[in-house]
């Protein structure tokens, strides 16, 4: 065995415009700091990913083979696409290839640590933060083999899957140093790049896994080492960010101290930056420190402007915060998207009506029509339906499977009260004003729509998702996306929902 124990990590993530996985990028710089040799499989990149397993493992002489899974699935109905099964053919295609265990990770894992490590066969998986448990879990491989010893580890044991918890460590400090991947190809095919600022999340959306990922309780970066990672992207010519923060401005104290950082860098006329944020809390003093920090877009988490719906949802913000944050946008030259979230309980013609009827008033530069609310285990919408009887039962949960419902599997909540053809009740409200991006049209039940992306960089699996017809720009479907990709070969970078917005002249 080689004094430096040796460990592979395989992207497995191949949808496209790509995304350089971030995950990844963090493992492979904590694991190199702490004395592993680092082997790094990109099969996004790929042109024959099975031609590129092979070649990444053979001689790697790897110890510990690290798989990340983002999304569980396309979060979109009405295709409802499970990448599970994708997951278990490379697992077992990684199988052949080398005999070293198989580490699972990622947000989309996380969400179903133990469930995913029974589907797959994998001997391992982390739930939670990775940079440090890897490093314990190839220290015990070396070792004593004391597995319940690693934060976050799901592993076997005596015929069962065990569970060390969740690694949500209090202090959150990361590699700043970006050069595990080829980012420069990944700005060329994807035009953008992902940066966080923080993990966890301690907002009470029923809906969102966020919290099952990454945990209920903030835990911030140093402003100073975010800016610092901001720098080496800068250095390598990157130069349009995203935040994959599940919201930048919580808390907005901190937000307003990665700016001020930045702004002192003079980083404001050197990159452009997204990011995703809640309405509530943003101010103009906020709202300007973004400005002069590079920031010129913002995706609000917006779900709804009926009053009954966000409070269904247990948002903070009301229609009054919509309007005031769009304003804010607007007075200070940021591109704004309001993402809604149709048909959750209690959504009605009337609710929609009322939802977008006033996005249409207050005027964003677009905004986000999904139909249906992808249902998590953990999450307060369960039990909130529980309280009404068996799902099996329940007329408003969409599934293209059988038997009990699985939440493993892409399972959908879309209400009754819309009707057989929600999707239609919601094109003939928006009238065909081209700021709304619209819900497709479900096809039957043994037509699945085809593929689609979460929208956010990182793969937060919750209310920011795509609705795919791939190769329109009709709705902000971002894989395969035609002219999406055509634009960014062009020389378009930045937010896709930006981009889009663009082609549509708007």
């Amino acid at each position: 065995m080689d004094d430096l124990p040796v460990l592979t990590l395989i992207n497995t993530n191949r949808m496209t415009p790509p995304i350089a996985p971030l995950g990844v990028e963090y493992i492979a710089g904590a694991a190199a700091a702490a004395g592993i040799e680092v082997n790094v499989v990109d099969l996004c990149l790929a042109d024959d990913p099975d031609e590129a397993l092979r070649a990444g493992l053979a001689g790697a002489r790897s110890e510990l083979v690290g798989l990340s899974f983002r999304n569980v699935d396309d979060c979109f109905w009405p295709s409802a696409e499970s990448f599970v099964p994708v997951l278990a053919r490379t697992v077992a295609r990684v199988r052949e290839l080398t005999d070293a265990p198989i580490v699972l990770g990622g947000v989309g894992y996380s969400i179903f640590p133990e469930r995913i490590v029974e589907r797959t066969g994998a001997e391992f998986g982390i739930r939670g933060d990775g940079e440090r448990a890897i490093v314990e879990l190839l220290g015990e491989l070396r070792g004593g083999r004391r597995f319940d010893r690693v934060v976050g580890l799901v592993w076997r044991a005596d015929g069962r899957v065990r569970s060390n918890g969740a690694a949500w460590p209090a202090e959150l400090k990361l590699p700043t140093a970006r050069d595990a991947l080829d980012n420069a190809a990944y700005f060329r095919l994807g035009g953008q790049a992902g940066f966080e600022t923080k993990r966890g999340c301690p907002r009470k959306c029923i809906y969102c896994a966020d919290p099952l990922a990454k945990g209920r309780a903030l835990r911030l970066r140093a402003p100073a080492e975010v800016v610092d990672e901001i720098e080496s992207l800068l250095a390598g010519g990157v130069d349009v960010l995203h935040t994959c923060d599940g919201e930048f401005n919580m808390p907005a104290d901190h937000a307003a101290a990665v700016c001020d950082e930045m702004i002192a860098r003079h980083l404001g006329d050197r990159v452009r930056w997204y990011a995703y944020m809640t309405v509530v809390p943003f101010d103009a003093p906020l709202a300007d420190k973004m400005r002069r920090a590079g920031c010129v877009g913002i995706n609000f988490t917006g779900d709804s402007a009926a009053e009954a719906m966000l409070e269904t949802y247990r948002q903070p913000h009301r229609r009054g915060d919509l309007a005031r944050a769009v304003e804010l946008c607007r007075d200070n030259g940021i591109a704004s998207m309001i993402d809604l979230l149709l048909g959750g309980p209690g959504e009605t013609p009337e609710t929609l009506a009322d939802s977008i009827g006033f996005l249409k008033q207050i005027g964003p530069d677009c905004v986000g029509a999904p139909l249906g609310m992808r249902l998590y285990p953990g999450t307060p919408v369960m039990d909130l339906l529980a309280a009404g009887g068996p799902l099996e039962d329940d007329p408003s949960i969409r599934r293209r499977y059988d038997g009990p419902i699985d939440l493993l599997e892409p399972t959908f909540y879309i209400s009754a009260a819309l009707g057989e053809q929600p999707a239609r009740v919601v094109k003939e409200l928006i009238g065909g004003d081209k700021r709304f991006f619209e819900p497709l049209e479900e096809s039957p039940a043994d037509e699945p729509a085809g593929p689609a992306e979460s929208a956010a960089v990182d793969g937060l699996v919750c209310s920011k998702a795509a609705h795919p017809t791939a190769g329109s720009d009709g709705d902000h479907n971002y894989n395969e996306n035609t002219a999406l990709a055509e634009a960014i070969a062009a020389g378009a970078r930045g937010a896709y929902w930006d981009i889009l917005r663009h082609l549509r002249g708007l």
